[in-house]
């Protein structure tokens, strides 16, 4: 295979060498694809949720205390996740706070979701 021929030659650049070396080593990993077509190509998501969290915690100048900055990931973490299933952030936070039980946790929606949406043929 073509992948294998040129993640394997040495260049004799050692930078190069070195990139190639770490990238046959996930050779597993990136060719997966081939096998599982439905899988995406790029995290970009993933990215720019990240991207998103470090612009606001920049904004607001970092938190003063390893509690705070816990706090701030989790209900980043929860904006994210009530933003990913369509749930209005605000009214998951007041139903949880007045404990009316209203929205059903989100590890059961997730499930949910996810059951409606099984992996592709090739698993």
């Amino acid at each position: 295979m073509e992948f294998w021929a040129l993640f394997s030659e040495e260049t004799g650049y050692e930078q190069l060498d070195e990139r190639k070396r770490l990238t046959f080593a996930k050779a597993e990993e990136l060719l997966l694809v081939l096998e599982h077509p439905e899988l995406p190509l790029h995290n970009n998501p993933a990215e720019l949720a990240a991207r998103t969290m470090v612009q606001r915690r920049r904004i607001s100048y970092a938190t003063q205390t390893e509690q705070g900055t816990k706090a701030w990931d989790i209900f980043m973490s929860l904006v994210a996740t009530t933003r990913k299933l369509s749930i209005s952030f605000f009214e998951y936070i007041r139903d949880r706070i007045s404990l009316i039980g209203n929205i059903p946790s989100l590890g059961s929606i997730i499930r949910e979701k996810s059951s409606l949406n099984p992996f592709g043929w090739s698993w």
